[in-house]
């Protein structure tokens, strides 16, 4: 029983990080436009800002499995 709550609070407490990230880094491909970056470099930002929120969310799950403290 301890290991499914403890299961539960890690998929609660990824997806509350994922969705903080995902506003960061929407924030981040908002305001490179904003500041004059040209329209042709979209595809390779946007892949950068895809590629930099799944490395967070694996470094997330990785460290929250390994350093999670017991219930």
């Amino acid at each position: 029983m301890d290991v499914l709550v403890r299961v539960i609070a890690i998929v609660i407490e990824v997806v509350i990080l994922t969705a903080i990230i995902y506003s960061l880094l929407a924030g981040v491909w908002l305001a490179i436009f904003d500041l004059g970056i040209g329209v042709k470099y979209k595809k390779v930002i946007s892949m950068t800002v895809v590629v930099v929120g799944c490395i967070l969310v694996i470094f997330f799950i990785a460290h929250l499995t390994s350093f999670y403290p017991a219930i």
